[in-house]
């Protein structure tokens, strides 16, 4: 963790072009147009791989549209764009037989493969009943496994938290725990036929499930002396920043530690936007290889499947403890919101509304503000409140020790190198191990003005330490930014990502495919704009049912295509009205909150 070092797995052949820890990481895409429309999803796929995308995604709901990625793939080759394609299948085994004989790589899910879609009712079974359920996944996959070995196509073992069975889920529960079970279940199968050219994906539009759900299912792979490739992505992450910056989160964060062969960056947008953003994560987790190295050990402490938040003692009402992380700000105070809890400045306190962090040369004394000092400027500040120490990451514990017991502190640790996160996290776990409460802010500044790197990196980084459990506080800044409020919204987005701090409605949209039902893009600005106040909600916007409700079952509400221009709504996981038409949906859903209890005027 502390030394950025690439999972060695074995190597997938997927349409000529390899996957693997010998193989750089590879980006994809997925097209939202129907295979039915053979020159729009040629155009498209020729536009993600123009756009640097190395393999491409193309949903096939029945035999016809399966087949039909074959004729898309001819076509492509007629063309001179060799992008290997995936076929991605659910509910419909006979789809994926037939997409076997003509794709690179089939992409199925355990969830819905062998299993009937869930109903989420509660079942039971007994162990022998629950063996045969077994039996019938291995009776089921021998003939799949035997196709695609005769054609030379890869398979991906795609689970989704939103897609579970049933079966799985009654013994396990909508769980990180239920997702590793429900692909090892047939990644036995595939081991014990000899079959290797297997990709493995745990996706879910919680990140922090979705980081867990990978680092169970590497370490329960270890175990059975599996090392396939993994495919990481967020699923659902919406558009824009929000989109990014969850994306970033989760798949910087297991990216940094060395997990991941492909990634897809599923935004809500035209598919060749993915690629970009996805092309930076790669590049800038890649950049860590070869780095002088980090002195430092993980603490003995540290549960590195699931880490839990760092116990630290409260400073005052400012941070530590149980409260929630704090956001400081290097900008001048605006009417923007949310606002950060502090704000840096350099001439002192500005007004007398807002909290100020200021240096020790210009602290006043005002009660709005706090001192930033060094460890050897602490014994100046005796009048203050609240103190707020910045020290450089590599600081040895022993100068720490002067603030042991002290509830009066804050510590505002900047990074030493060039691996960022790992070097702030060295001495975060230096001071788990010497018992050492402080709560720590972490301070980085980047100096990219380019917006997006700035959120693939704040992303990586603060999801780095915030996933770890290092979750105090975030100070972001870049010197660079045209607009500072940019900045904030980022450091806000940062920890909403994380499930720590809800400061807006969270939307949890799809990226569409050719299963869409509705212009997603279009839809998802709609609802949007009219439930965007609502900070205390979650709300999923889906193009059908593959994973619809599940992955609403983590939402409040949704909104779910259910056939052209038809719309189904949801309170959590349960439909409550079916098949409304699209020009009336919004109003349908506005109601529903309302009747509800939770909707609140702008």
């Amino acid at each position: 963790m502390m030394n950025y070092r690439r999972r060695k797995t074995i190597a997938v052949n997927i349409g000529g072009v390899p996957l693997g820890s010998d193989y750089p990481i590879r980006v994809q895409s997925m097209t939202n147009t129907s295979t039915d429309d053979v020159e729009a999803s040629v155009e498209q796929c020729q536009r993600i791989s123009q756009a640097g995308g190395q393999y491409v995604r193309l949903t096939a709901q029945g035999v016809k549209e399966a087949q039909n990625i074959g004729i898309i793939r001819q076509q492509l080759r007629e063309r001179g764009c060799d992008v290997p394609l995936v076929a991605d299948i659910h509910f419909n085994p006979k789809a994926a037989f037939a997409a076997a004989q003509v794709t690179d790589k089939v992409r199925i899910n355990p969830g819905n493969f062998v299993d009937p879609a869930r109903t989420f009712k509660s079942l039971e079974y007994s162990d022998e009943e629950y063996a045969a359920e077994l039996q019938r996944i291995r009776e089921a996959l021998i003939p799949f496994i035997a196709l695609c070995r005769e054609h030379g196509t890869a398979v991906r073992l795609g689970v989704n938290h939103g897609s579970l069975s049933d079966r799985i889920m009654s013994r396990y529960g909508n769980t990180a725990a239920g997702m590793v079970q429900s692909v090892m279940e047939f990644l036995r199968v595939f081991v014990e036929q000899g079959f290797t050219d297997v990709v493995i994906s745990m996706k879910a539009s919680n990140v922090v499930v979705m980081v867990e759900s990978v680092r169970l299912l590497v370490a329960t792979m270890d175990a059975e002396d599996m090392h396939f490739p993994l495919h990481l992505g967020v699923t659902e992450a919406g558009f824009g920043e929000d989109g990014r910056i969850k994306s970033a989160v989760g798949i910087g964060t297991l990216l940094a530690e060395g997990l991941g062969d492909t990634i897809r960056v599923s935004l809500s947008e035209e598919p060749e936007a993915e690629i970009p953003v996805a092309q930076k994560l790669v590049a800038y987790v890649a950049s860590r290889e070869g780095l002088p190295p980090i002195e430092g050990e993980v603490s003995r402490h540290f549960n590195a499947l699931a880490p839990e938040r760092r116990v630290t003692e409260p400073v005052a009402d400012v941070a530590g403890g149980r409260l929630q992380p704090v956001v400081v700000a290097s900008c001048a105070p605006s009417q923007a919101m949310p606002q950060p809890d502090f704000y840096y400045s350099e001439a002192g306190a500005a007004d007398n509304e807002h909290r100020f962090i200021v240096p020790l040369l210009a602290y006043s004394g005002k009660t709005n503000e706090s001192p930033l000092c060094t460890l050897h400027e602490l014994s100046q500040c005796v009048d203050a409140a609240v103190k707020w120490v910045q020290v450089p990451a590599d600081t040895p514990v022993a100068q720490l020790e002067a603030l042991r017991g002290r509830t009066d502190v804050v510590l505002v640790v900047t990074p030493t190198h060039a691996n960022v996160s790992a070097s702030i996290e060295a001495l975060l776990h230096r001071l788990v191990d010497a018992d050492l409460k402080l709560p720590v802010v972490s301070r980085i500044a980047y100096a990219d003005a380019d917006r997006e790197w700035l959120q693939v990196k704040a992303g990586t980084d603060f999801g780095s330490l915030l996933l770890h459990g290092f979750a105090d506080g975030v100070w972001l800044e870049t010197p660079n930014a045209e607009n500072p409020q940019e900045v904030v919204a980022c450091e806000f987005a940062l920890l909403q990502a994380a499930r720590l701090r809800m400061s807006k409605t969270e939307f949890i949209s799809c990226p569409g495919c050719g299963r869409t039902m509705f212009d997603l893009q279009t839809t998802v600005r709609r609802v949007q704009a009219a439930t965007q106040h609502l900070t205390h909600l979650k709300i999923g916007v889906m193009g059908c049912i593959v994973n619809g409700p599940g992955e609403m079952a983590d939402a409040d509400y949704g909104y779910v295509g259910a056939g052209r221009n038809r719309i189904s709504l949801y309170k959590n996981k349960t439909c409550i009205e079916k098949n409304i038409p699209e020009e009336e949906a919004i109003e349908h859903l506005i109601a529903l909150i309302k009747a509800h209890g939770d909707w609140r005027d702008p």
